[in-house]
């Protein structure tokens, strides 16, 4: 380990996923990264809602298909009462549906279990520090389902009356950041990013933050 990796904080992170048999060699295999520290293990979103309420956690590696409580749902819950908490989903489906799910709930990444050991440690970084990560077969499928829908239904251009922060405030949500870290990005309160997300979607017919990326998607920003 390196003298800057020794001197940062360590991510504490939690894993969650309903099989042990990749939940615990994972959390063995992150533990040897140097800066992230998995300070539990989870089977299913209510588990992980437990550890949470429990120690300061920043990261979550979420499976999205578990029993009793999904992923997704655990993600929307974290979202609502420990906006801190990071969720890069790790998954196996890479529909369209669990996709724009998992994003609408919160997820500030999502990855494949195709991804290697450094890109899941790579997106863990990002997502502690606010950034967004989407591995290229999620923007993949991203992109073209916003291009079958422009096909079949064109996407209505953005009104002209939207304003540059509001611009760069559906950037950041098409980038996947959630409200926090948008607030940190541009210097501003969570609750002004608030208010200029409910005046976007108003301007803008959106009516929550997965038509939200894909509407940053079609036109450029994200």
């Amino acid at each position: 380990m390196s003298e800057s990796a020794a001197a940062s904080p360590l991510i504490s992170v939690v894993v969650a996923d309903d099989q042990a048999a990749v939940r615990e060699p994972l959390a063995m295999v992150l533990a040897l990264a140097g800066d992230i520290r998995v300070v539990g293990t989870a089977a299913n979103g209510r588990e992980v809602l437990d550890i949470v309420a429990g120690e300061p956690v920043d990261v979550v590696l979420m499976d999205l298909r578990m029993p009793g409580m999904d992923g997704t749902e655990a993600t929307r819950r974290l979202s609502e009462a420990h906006p801190d908490v990071a969720v890069v989903v790790l998954t196996t489906f890479a529909d369209d549906d669990s996709i724009m799910a998992a994003l609408a709930a919160g997820a500030r990444g999502y990855l494949t279990k195709n991804a290697g050991r450094e890109d899941i440690a790579r997106a863990i970084r990002a997502a502690a520090a606010g950034q967004s990560v989407l591995d290229q077969e999620v923007r993949d499928r991203l992109l073209a389902a916003v291009t079958g829908a422009q096909r079949s239904a064109p996407t209505a251009a953005l009104p002209e009356d939207l304003t540059p922060r509001e611009r760069e405030v559906l950037a950041l949500i098409g980038q996947g950041l959630p409200n926090r870290a948008i607030a940190e990005r541009l210097f501003v309160s969570e609750a002004t990013v608030k208010t200029h997300i409910n005046n976007l979607f108003a301007k803008a017919g959106i009516r929550d933050r997965a038509e939200a990326v894909r509407r940053a998607i079609a036109a450029g920003l994200a």
